[in-house]
């Protein structure tokens, strides 16, 4: 069917270490402050009025923690969490067999909801708006439709790629939340925290150091975080310093804004194969070996945020920023691209 059933918030394929890091309530939960709030004020009135929370969607860069926040709504409510994702759920009997097996209240938390099939997107529309499916039984002239009714029930859609979602089903959502990258600070307590958790002697230095190569995103802070604590046992008495830390990344090939090599790749191919750009995303692409999602929702959302990229009607420019970062000189010669031309994006080669 590809879904899991949970209980509470913890999905049956997390390793255990991983489901002690996640927050289990939104107390819990650091960062994302103007959601937070929202979403504590939307399941206080559910819970008072005794009712299921509105269908909600989440969009933003991955691993900033839409499907732990999915969990926690669950875990608030007092509800079992179903977790999917848009490319399991193949045919519409797929989603059928989900739905009817819902109880009342529960979550269906569905991630990268924007690579729904088209056919299958159809069935969750009555779903979500009446909370009914419509199956066809039979086939030819004998065939005839059956409307079942569904236990009332919240549906959790996470996407990267927002514009990739239909109106018809981005109308459905009660509420849609944006996920923004976490600041310095959000991110020294989320390693505070993990390092609470497993145990690692993390001082204010290794923690700044790690928290500033994160990428602003959680997932990432919590993976190298792990990677040095390795580092640490093997060759510092398990303690992460800051010059522990640097050590560490530098080994891992992270520099100071938390680059990594295919970020670096991706910048010297604009800049040394294509003369700066513009550059075409699937040029680029093929130019990196990379896939063209991966390019798009992974890399350049933080490459974007850091100024060192821009993205234009005719492609892909590196900025001046991204030279002096990769210590080349930026060429004298090379004309300012106009406010008014870099208006209009395009997220795919032209």
């Amino acid at each position: 069917m590809g879904a899991r059933m949970v209980s509470g918030w913890r999905r049956e394929d997390d390793q255990p270490i991983e489901a002690t890091l996640r927050p289990r309530r939104l107390s819990e939960y650091i960062g994302q402050d103007k959601v937070k709030e929202s979403l504590a004020i939307a399941i206080r009135a559910a819970q008072e009025r005794g009712e299921p929370l509105d269908h909600l969607l989440f969009y933003g860069p991955p691993g900033l923690g839409k499907t732990t926040l999915a969990g926690i709504i669950a875990a608030e409510m007092g509800v079992s969490l179903r977790v999917t994702t848009g490319p399991a759920i193949e045919r519409a009997g797929d989603l059928v067999s989900i739905l009817t097996n819902l109880s009342p209240g529960d979550v269906l938390f569905i991630d990268e909801i924007h690579r729904l099939n088209r056919l299958v997107e159809e069935v969750l529309y009555p779903a979500m708006e009446d909370f009914v499916v419509d199956i066809v039984i039979g086939k030819g002239p004998a065939a005839r439709s059956m409307r079942l009714s569904l236990p009332r029930f919240t549906l959790v859609g996470a996407t990267t790629r927002l514009a990739l979602l239909t109106s018809p089903l981005r109308d459905r959502f009660g509420s849609t939340y944006r996920l923004d990258f976490y600041d310095q600070a959000a991110m020294i307590q989320i390693l505070n925290r993990a390092a609470r958790i497993l145990d690692i002697a993390l001082l204010p230095e290794g923690a700044e150091e790690i928290a500033r190569r994160s990428r602003g995103t959680p997932r990432v802070g919590l993976r190298l975080l792990k990677r040095v604590r390795d580092f640490a046992q093997v060759r510092a008495d398990g303690v992460i310093t800051g010059e522990v830390a640097q050590t560490a990344l530098a080994m891992l090939a992270i520099d100071e804004l938390g680059l990594d090599e295919v970020d670096r790749l991706i910048l010297r191919a604009i800049i040394e194969k294509f003369d700066g750009g513009p550059v075409g995303v699937q040029t680029l692409a093929a130019a990196t070996s990379e896939e063209v999602d991966t390019i798009e929702s992974v890399y350049e959302p933080y490459l974007l945020q850091l100024g060192f990229l821009q993205r234009t009607p005719r492609g892909r420019v590196a900025t001046r920023r991204a030279y002096e970062h990769l210590g080349i000189p930026f060429p004298v010669e090379r004309v300012p691209i106009q406010a008014s031309f870099l208006a209009e994006e395009e997220d795919s080669e032209l």
